[in-house]
């Protein structure tokens, strides 16, 4: 069970785009994760007219590093750590470590 998942808010904490909040796209298995509007770079794209494609300079977003990011909670409006808890019934849930509270909830 991995601490930062797809949908979640979350804030850049280090690097060009630190203090930007904005919502995980995909989580890739390599310890990497897509964010929208983080990472963004200038890429030169060759127009392809069998697909519809047209050519020219696209902005897309880059792999950023799963470390440089904190999951955001919306109570405190602050990104914090993120641990793990066993419920009663077995089952496993993601909790912020400062409060306890769940993060899904």
């Amino acid at each position: 069970m991995n601490k930062i998942r797809k949908n979640d808010r979350v804030v850049v904490i280090t690097g060009k785009d630190k203090g930007r909040q904005s919502t995980v796209l995909q989580v890739l298995a390599n310890g990497k994760a897509l964010v929208q509007g983080v990472n963004v770079a200038k890429k030169h794209q060759k127009p392809n007219p069998n697909l519809g494609i047209q050519g020219g300079v696209i902005e897309k977003e880059m792999p950023i590093q799963i470390s440089n990011l904190m999951v955001l909670n919306p109570s405190t409006n602050k990104g914090e750590r993120v641990g793990f808890k066993i419920l009663d019934d077995g089952k496993k849930v993601r909790v912020f470590k400062s409060s306890g509270e769940r993060v899904d909830a």
